[in-house]
Order: C-alpha cells, then structure tokens, then sequence
C-alpha cells in the first residue's frame, strides 16, 4: 500500500481515472474509496447534478409525487426530529434537529461516491434548534434563545468546536420559540421572534377571554429582529434592531437577493372556534389565511389585532378585540399579504430559487414548504406538501402549484399522527438541486431534473 503523501495522492488519482474512464471497474473503484475514507483517507473527486449520471434515484421518489421530469433521492433516513437544513459548496449537508439525538442536535451527511445518498453521517452541538444557515464561511444554528455559529473548515465535514454566541438573550416561551433565520447582503442577520401565545388574551386560548390592548408580547416577540452577521456576544435589547412587527410566528422566512428584501409566510391564529357564535366549524378550518408576506423596514402586519380573511379578501378585527367576522375595524392600517393560503397548513420554510438545473418557470421563483395542520378538526388535516409561486420581480406572477405531494402517505389525513412524513425544511444544492427535509421519519431528499429511477 502507498506510503508516502505524494504515494496516497497518485493513488487517489488512479482510481479516480477508474471510475471517469473504465465504467466496468467503478464498483471497484467506488469499494475501494469508501475503504479509503474510514480509514482516514477522502477522495477529492467532484460531483456536480450536471456531471454524474450514476444517481440512485428511487423508483417512487421516496414516497413523494413530483412533476414529470423530476426525480427524487433519499439522501438520508431516519436522523430524528429533522428541521431546516443548508448545503455547503461542496455538497455536504447540515441538519437543524428539534432536540439533540444520537449524540448531537445538528447532523452533518456526506456522499462520497456521488450516487447522492449520504454514505457518512456524524453528529454534534450541544442543543437543537430550527434555523440553519451558511454564512461566510461558518455554519450558523438559531435555538430558542439564541444564534450561535460554527468556523468550517476547508474540505472537513465536522466544523470547529465549541461555537460562538452571536446573539443570545430572547424571551423564554413555551409557545412558538423555534426560530429561523436570514442573511442579506449588507451583514444583516433576521432573527424572527415568535409570539408566546394564540392571540394574546387575557388568559389563552380560554373561550370569551379578552385580548390584552395593547398587546405586551408585541414589545419583543412577534415580530423580526435584525442584527450584524459578524459580530458576537449581542443581545435582543442591546443591539437588535425592531426590524417589522405584527406577526404571529414566521418559521418560513427568506431573504430573496433578486428582489432585495425579506420574506416570510406566516402561522396564522388557530382557534377561532373559541367563538362559535361566530364562527362555525368550517370557518374555524380553513380560517384565517397563512400569509405571504414582503416584509420591510418598520412593516407593522396587525397581529394580534386582527387576520388575514383570504375568502373575504381582506383583514378582519379579532373577536378578542371586538370583531364579528365581517368588520374590518383598526385592521384595515395594516400591511396586506402578497398572497394568502389556506387557514393551518403551516408554512415551515420558504427558499427562493436561484439555481439553472430546473426548468425556466422556477427561476427565481418560491418554493414553500407546508408542515401540515393539527387542528382543522373534526374536518381533515390538510397541508402537507411543497408548494411553487412564480415570482417576477418583488411579487407573485402567477399561481401557486403544487410542487412535492404525497408526504401524507393517504388522502384522508383525520389527525396529524396519521400523516407519513411531513415536509419541514427547504435548501438549494450548488448544482440547483432542492432538498427537502422531514420532521416525522428525519428523511432528507433531493430532487433533481432529469435522469431515469433505478430499477
């Protein structure tokens, strides 16, 4: 066996001429670099969507339904609590998980034979969390109560340890503390800040139970927060800026650079049956709207005032605070959606296409992943899916579609438990492949277009 570094370096070559020139040796070659990487060694070869044909795309898209000429791969099964996810330059995967399992709260894959599924899995940090991003050379992470960051290191899937604190101190909350994050292009980090309630009443989600006027909850919750994206050690009240309030919990949030601005697609208020003078049981499922919002310095979008009516097409007062289900009221000073969906789907990240490899019609468009509804009972659970809005400029060009369906694994969804997977987390690969990532089985795919299912 080779000795020497320069020995281990003309060895990786050969076998990587076996497997770009000799299509019969590959599985060799292939065995043989797995070998190498356990035993301390990594193949420097590089895989791109447009230069490997060798993909295991599943025969059924792992469990999903796409449009022709998409295929799927399941990078990943089974890793827990899975929530956002982030893909580095060179392919490898990070992902977010709710709680640490297995031995850390964030796992990081690697492919290492280029067939897309993750042939290496390792695990670290302390705490879980939702939001995760790359940002200039470090891995960033957002935990209920804070921001922290990794250093990466070139070519090394583990990043250093321990992380740094970027931003720590938000409020304590057992409602809505998962947190996602955004970067801009001028060093801005966006924190979104959860509300710590349903629509801040006098005592919560209690049937005839006055809201709070004015709401406290709006001082340093339910709104985002900006910060600086370098610099350490900063807290919520000492350096960050009220960037929009008015908004009840925003886990989908992205800064789209082609528009210059943030986005974000809103949790509505759940329970509006808590008036059934007002409202019946239909009304309570598919109202108030999950809302698309542009979101801009100062943007004040009503919450807990009011709601988003998508039926009536327009906001409505909250009945907390005096509202019948008709009148406008002190909600009609606020900021509109861009577009609105369905009441509960639950909105649970948004990613705005940047990549070539898909069709013209998705560039620069928005993908939204719907997490899927807990409580549109007795009526059926809906959501469930990622959906597609054509973007042209800073709004919407046309209708949104459905993008990735069948997460549900049934048609009928009666209770959330019953639903197979449930789509959580979006990214782009750096050869324009989305990957989506799964909360119930921890399942990440990848989805490409072209190329044929294994058989």
């Amino acid at each position: 066996m080779p000795k020497s570094s320069n020995d281990w370096k003309n060895f990786r070559r050969i076998f990587q001429s076996l497997e770009k020139n000799r299509p019969v040796l590959f599985f060799v070659a292939a065995a043989v670099k797995r070998w190498l990487f356990f035993s301390g060694f990594v193949l420097a070869t590089t895989y791109s969507g447009r230069a490997q044909t060798n993909f295991a795309f599943a025969a059924d898209h792992g469990g999903l339904i796409l449009p022709k000429g998409f295929q799927a791969v399941v990078v990943a099964d089974r890793l827990g609590s899975a929530r956002h996810l982030t893909v580095r330059d060179n392919g490898d995967v990070y992902v977010a998980l709710r709680r640490p399992e297995g031995g850390g709260g964030i796992v990081a894959l690697r492919d290492t034979n280029g067939d897309g599924q993750a042939e290496v899995e390792e695990r670290f940090g302390e705490l879980g969390g939702t939001g995760i991003r790359i940002h200039d050379g470090y891995l960033y992470l957002a935990q209920v109560e804070g921001v922290i960051r990794y250093r990466l290191r070139p070519d090394a899937l583990m990043p250093e340890l321990p992380p740094e604190t970027v931003v720590s101190g938000f409020p304590r909350q057992r409602q809505h503390a998962d947190k996602p994050i955004a970067f801009d292009e001028a060093g801005g980090l966006y924190v979104n800040v959860g509300a710590p309630s349903n629509n801040c009443q006098e005592r919560d989600r209690t049937s005839g139970s006055p809201g709070k006027d004015p709401c406290p909850e709006l001082e340093r919750q339910a709104g985002i927060w900006r910060f600086s994206a370098d610099a350490l050690n900063q807290t919520q009240t000492e350096h960050g800026e009220h960037y929009a309030t008015g908004i009840r919990q925003a886990v989908a949030m992205c800064w789209n650079p082609a528009a210059g601005a943030l986005y974000v697609v809103q949790h509505g208020r759940d329970q509006l049956d808590l008036w059934p003078q007002l409202y019946d049981e239909e009304e309570n499922a598919e109202l108030p709207a999950e809302e698309f919002l542009l979101v801009e310095p100062s943007d004040n979008f009503g919450w807990p005032y009011g709601y988003y009516d998508q039926l009536k097409g327009k906001r409505v007062l909250a009945p907390e605070y005096g509202g019948d289900g008709e009148k406008a009221g002190r909600t009609a000073q606020y900021k509109n959606p861009i577009l609105a969906f369905p009441g509960h789907w639950a909105p649970n990240d948004l990613l705005f296409y940047r990549g070539s490899q898909f069709p013209e019609k998705y560039r620069g468009g928005a993908f939204i992943a719907f997490h899927g509804s807990w409580n549109r009972a007795p009526l059926p659970q809906k959501g469930f899916k990622v959906v597609f809005v054509p973007f042209k400029g800073r709004l919407p060009s046309g209708k949104a579609e459905v993008f990735a369906d069948g997460f549900a694994g049934r048609d009928v969804v009666a209770q959330v438990d019953d639903a197979r997977f449930r789509p959580m987390g979006l990214a782009e690969g750096p050869d324009g492949s989305l990957y989506i990532s799964d909360s119930k089985q921890g399942r990440i795919w990848r989805i490409m277009a072209g190329g044929q299912p294994q058989k």
